[in-house]
């Protein structure tokens, strides 16, 4: 049987907010106007992808 490395370049809310030290809310807000980086949601969780949330800092 193959196994298949998955790597993780996604974070969550709460660890994005932590990274740049605002509240879930804040985040939640931004989703809701159309600011901030790119998001992804998935069910009901939504994810940053590491590459969309390291463009948006630039």
């Amino acid at each position: 049987m193959n196994q298949t490395t998955i790597n993780c370049n996604h974070i969550n809310q709460k660890k994005l907010a932590e990274r740049w030290n605002i509240s879930q809310r804040t985040l939640e807000r931004w989703r809701a106007i159309g600011w901030g980086p790119l998001f992804l949601k998935i069910g009901n969780r939504v994810v940053y992808r590491v590459e969309d949330f390291l463009t948006y800092e630039e």
